[in-house]
């Protein structure tokens, strides 16, 4: 039997809004699993376990480079936020993109061997970062990147320095710009509904599938629940298909037909999506050192 822990239960509020109690029975009944227990919260209590997809677990920024037609979206760790600040950090941050923008490099290897000098440390960006961790006092990493030189048109958003979205685009500028601000919104996963991942699909369906079960309906009616809470689902995480943020009486389509543009891509990064941040269990580290006074004293 896996000990749930209070930071367990926590952590699983935080990550989906539900009740403390439904918390602690979902991790007992997936012994202890993340993931299976905020599913099977999901199935239980619907949207409001939802929120998770947004959340992120580590430091950084997102810069972004544009020349022309190229541009170049990369994502820059550290350790706290507070680094997140610093100007010598930022300047590494934004003069990595134009790098990438100009020299096209293979890999986060060949990126790291590119010439570079700042704050006196080079001559490569490997170097400089090295650099920045002696001087700043805190790890930093390069952890992704992406050139775009399709021969389309570029636009790009940043949210802070937290999202970033790099589009591909033909036609109007201002409604590229207006589609990479709804994509850092919206966060949508795919283009159109025929685009999204069949993995998420099927998530999506099992989950569907169990919330049909526990409704108790006819096998007819339930095939139809899970197949109308999928096209649901898929209206919701494709970008055409989602309410443009700047107008709720029309589509993204609707309103890309209406400026005679197209977008041919998009790319999101959300700083730390997807890297497992430790958590300290604070009151557990506290009731550890007041028992141990105690056996002391």
């Amino acid at each position: 039997m896996v000990a749930i822990t209070a930071s367990m239960v926590a952590e699983l509020r935080a990550k989906t809004d539900a009740p403390m109690m439904e918390c602690k029975k979902a991790l007992t009944e997936a012994e202890g699993d993340m993931d299976k227990a905020e599913e099977l919260l999901r199935v239980k209590l619907g949207s409001k376990a939802g929120k998770a997809a947004s959340r992120v677990t580590a430091e950084g920024v997102v810069a972004t480079h544009q020349m022309g037609h190229v541009g170049a979206l990369v994502e820059l760790n550290c350790e706290t936020d507070f680094v997140t600040k610093n100007d010598s950090f930022l300047a590494m941050a934004r003069a990595t993109a134009e790098l990438i923008a100009q020299h096209n490099p293979s890999d986060l290897n060949a990126l790291a061997a590119l010439a570079y000098s700042q704050d006196g440390f080079g001559p490569t960006l490997e170097d400089v970062r090295k650099g920045l961790i002696g001087k700043i006092g805190e790890n930093m990493s390069l952890r992704r990147f992406k050139r775009f030189a399709n021969g389309h048109e570029f636009a790009h958003y940043l949210h802070g320095t937290r999202i970033g979205v790099a589009v591909e685009y033909t036609g109007d500028a201002q409604a590229a710009k207006d589609v990479a601000m709804h994509v850092a919104a919206m966060k949508p996963v795919a283009l159109t509904s025929q685009d999204v991942p069949a993995e998420l699909i099927e998530k999506e369906r099992s989950v569907a599938t169990a919330k049909a079960a526990e409704s108790g309906k006819p096998a007819d009616i339930a095939a139809k629940m899970i197949e109308g809470s999928v096209q649901k689902y898929l209206k919701e995480v494709s970008l055409f298909n989602q309410v443009f943020v700047k107008n709720d009486k029309q589509t993204v389509e609707q309103m890309l037909k209406a400026t005679q543009t197209t977008i041919h891509s998009f790319t999101m990064y959300v700083v730390g999506e997807g890297i497992e941040k430790k958590v300290d269990d604070f009151a557990a580290e506290v009731a550890a050192q007041v028992a141990a006074a105690k056996q002391s004293a």
